[in-house]
């Protein structure tokens, strides 16, 4: 039970978790596919990678303060791992796209194959090799963790641990 005690742990933990929870009801509203493994994506709106540092940051200066390491460590964890859900990783679901675009027209292209072939269409057609195509995040994405994660860790504050 010491470990609810440490805030900014339960703070970040929290905001990952509700911000995947989230995903949702914002795919309904935005009109998007809902299927229950959005709450295990790792793109989407809001980020739980920017809800979870941003969380983690708020918890760290509502304890410590401006002037503490640990604002300097956190703060630059947290740029960090924003910067980098929207950079390589965001990079990296694009290449996802790409890769899945040119599987398809491979077996597009091994459709009219026949005879001696039919052998590398069957074997075309049966592979099931696909791309994770969502995996980084929009900065409209990044944004909305960020905000989600300081109203998420100031709420928990407030309700568990203002004394």
């Amino acid at each position: 039970m010491a470990l609810l005690n440490n805030y900014p742990l339960v703070a970040a933990m929290a905001a990952i978790f509700i911000s995947q929870l989230t995903k949702i009801p914002v795919a309904y509203f935005l009109k998007r596919p809902v299927t229950f493994a959005l709450i295990f994506s790792t793109g989407g709106m809001p980020s739980s990678h920017s809800a979870g540092v941003t969380a983690l940051i708020t918890a760290i200066l509502v304890e410590y303060g401006w002037d503490s390491p640990f604002t300097a460590i956190s703060m630059t964890f947290g740029i960090l791992v924003m910067f980098d859900s929207m950079g390589v990783r965001r990079q990296s679901g694009e290449h996802g796209i790409i890769i899945n675009e040119l599987i398809r027209d491979i077996q597009m292209l091994a459709k009219p194959l026949t005879g001696k072939n039919a052998e590398i269409k069957e074997e075309i057609e049966n592979n099931s090799m696909q791309s994770t195509q969502f995996l980084g995040h929009k900065p409209i994405e990044v944004i909305f963790g960020l905000v989600y994660g300081i109203i998420l860790s100031l709420l928990i504050y407030f309700l568990f641990y203002a004394n």
